[in-house]
């Protein structure tokens, strides 16, 4: 994608604006994606390295994944949604109203809160404990907050994806093929939420984080299925033909 192809600011993911918006950067999507997942991998090789951290080297791998596989889909989902006659109301709650880094800072604040208060028993053998061990380094530790805000964030932007996929179906009508494709881009949402389950294993001694895992993914999958069914008879008089770009 050229410099003229691309998006207005305010209506892509932030995701996608820092990409933009850096001066000096003008990298392609598959390029960002690639340059994140070897950086991140890379640090984390080099931390296991230097403090001897080698078991924390493969959740620490399955996290950067899934925000690396993230990316991708979030890419890939915006694209998909700017190609069709997008309403203009849907496009700007979707891209512009920011509420996906609202809900990534509060899941984000929820999980450290967590980590650091509550997961840690009497003995202190908390999961941070676990992977890091009694005096965690701190380079380790901001690293792993890094990794885990880049995945919070493309939950929180999956939750939204999905929520705001349901409202665009309750409002508006679309022609049977546009309909169809975004019954397809609904479908790439719950994918989305699916591939955050290979974080499973490393939680699974962790009910209130497997609990919340498990219930966002439920979610996603079942508010994306709504979207779907009622994206299906597009023709009831009550709803807004959609509007063209």
């Amino acid at each position: 994608m050229t410099s003229s192809q691309r998006p207005e600011y305010g209506e892509t993911w932030v995701y996608e604006s820092l990409l933009g918006t850096v001066p000096g950067l003008r990298v392609s999507g598959r390029t960002a994606i690639l340059v994140q997942f070897l950086g991140f991998e890379a640090a984390i090789v080099l931390v296991a390295a230097v403090y001897d951290l080698w078991p924390a080297v493969l959740p620490g791998t399955v996290a950067v994944a899934v925000a690396t596989i993230g990316s991708w889909l979030m890419l890939s989902f915006s694209r998909r949604v700017r190609e069709l006659p997008t309403p203009t109301a849907y496009r700007r709650l979707l891209f512009g109203s920011s509420i996906d880094v609202v809900l990534g800072v509060v899941a984000f604040v929820v999980l450290v809160t967590y980590l650091f208060v509550i997961d840690p028993r009497g003995d202190g053998a908390g999961l941070v404990t676990e992977l890091f061990g009694a005096t965690p380094p701190a380079v380790a530790v901001a690293l792993a907050l890094l990794v885990l805000w880049d995945v919070v964030y493309r939950i929180g932007t999956c939750w939204w994806a999905s929520v705001v996929g349901l409202w665009r179906a309750l409002v508006y009508e679309f022609d049977p093929v546009t309909a169809r494709r975004y019954r397809r881009i609904d479908a790439l949402n719950v994918g989305f939420a699916g591939v955050q389950l290979l974080l499973v294993p490393f939680v699974l001694d962790r009910p209130i984080l497997l609990a919340i895992l498990g219930g966002h993914v439920v979610a996603v999958v079942v508010v994306a299925s709504l979207s779907m069914v009622f994206g299906r008879s597009g023709e009831t008089s009550r709803r807004r033909p959609a509007e063209r770009r």
